[in-house]
């Protein structure tokens, strides 16, 4: 695995930005309080390779990585940060941004695990 924590905390508006731009933002550590309300918070995880072609998972639903930022490595190491993006878009990916490609969105529950492998 290169990358395996689990939510512990989901923001009040993560489920309406996830199901309205397909965006879902991650911390182990959020920087800003207000940040809080809208991403996914997740304890502290050690960071592998994560490359285009890993498998992202939310309990049984896998996502295939389409692209990466070439900033999500450090995100991720520092404060558990990145966004993920739920399409197939691959022309356009943000520094801090991994793309994915599966079938519909996560179903986001506390306790639940995120795998990156």
């Amino acid at each position: 695995m290169k990358y395996d924590v689990t939510i512990t905390a989901i923001g009040e508006v993560v489920q309406d930005l996830l199901d309205s731009s397909g965006d879902l933002i991650l911390f182990d550590t959020c920087p800003i309080e207000a940040l809080g309300e809208v991403s996914v918070m997740h304890t502290i995880g050690e960071v592998g390779d994560i490359q285009v072609g890993d498998t992202v998972s939310f309990g049984n639903k896998s996502y295939t990585i389409m692209a990466i930022g070439d900033e999500v490595l450090n995100g991720l190491k520092e404060i558990g940060h990145c966004r993920l993006k739920f399409n197939e878009m691959t022309s356009t990916c943000l520094p801090g941004q991994i793309i994915l490609k599966g079938d519909g969105l996560p179903e986001l529950k506390v306790g639940e695990k995120i795998i990156f492998e």
